[in-house]
């Protein structure tokens, strides 16, 4: 168990790296303000060093909005955020003081998108906890699909994938002329519902066609639970507190 000194004294911290990547992304990327003190609470709960990715986001910023608020990478903002965008620690339900026994149940929440999709850090244990994948492996969980996805890379290289422009390839069947504008006007705790929804059929033949409305995205994440314990009895488990 490292203390917080150890965690952030490191001679090679990832967040000057981060910046520069942010500085040539190939999409929009908002990085918001952060609290420093949520931030080091956070990253000695993770147990995670700011040599990391995952550490640099949590310790320095509120959290990142990208492509026009398509995706929300979560991390320390304060509780004044005009944005709205919800914390890491708030989306994992991390104890408020430190905890040396809490761990996340299944994996670690690091991003929502408007559809209602998940982004999630695996756990120790995939295998035990019902999900593909192997231990540090990003996972999303589809809302397309009702189903989680292993990607195939850790949190640092899937961060990196996004600001490269991974997204349009990404999501190249599920975004609709005009859709940005939509994203837009949504607050950091709202995405989109579908009618036909996502994973029919009828709502993949015609984006545009459907109906959609904002909600908030706690509500989309419980529909989204509902649905996979309705067609395949099949718990999706923990998608974040939202």
């Amino acid at each position: 168990m490292h203390e917080v000194n150890e965690l952030l004294d490191v001679d090679d911290p990832a967040w000057p790296l981060l910046l520069q990547e942010l500085s040539g992304a190939d999409i929009p990327v908002e990085v918001l303000p952060g609290d420093a003190e949520t931030g080091r609470a956070s990253l000695l709960q993770l147990q995670v060093s700011a040599r990391s990715y995952l550490g640099g986001i949590v310790l320095n910023c509120g959290g990142l909005v990208v492509d026009s608020g398509w995706l929300r990478i979560f991390g320390s903002p304060p509780d004044t955020n005009a944005q709205g965008l919800l914390g890491l620690a708030e989306v994992n339900a991390m104890p408020s003081t430190f905890d040396p026994a809490w761990r996340p149940a299944a994996g670690l929440v690091v991003a929502h998108d408007v559809l209602g999709g998940v982004f999630a850090l695996n756990g120790g244990n995939p295998r035990e906890a019902g999900r593909p994948g192997e231990p540090g492996e990003i996972l999303y969980f589809a809302p397309d699909a009702l189903a989680w996805e292993a990607l195939g890379a850790g949190h640092s290289a899937w961060l990196s994938w996004i600001l490269s422009g991974g997204l349009q390839e990404f999501y190249g069947g599920l975004r609709w002329a005009g859709w940005r504008t939509e994203v837009s006007a949504l607050t950091g705790r709202q995405g989109l519902s579908f009618f036909p929804p996502l994973w029919s059929a009828e709502g993949r033949q015609d984006l545009l066609a459907t109906s959609r409305r904002a909600v908030p995205m706690g509500e989309l994440l419980g529909l989204s639970r509902d649905s996979c314990l309705q067609f395949d009895d099949a718990d999706p488990g923990f998608l974040g507190v939202a």
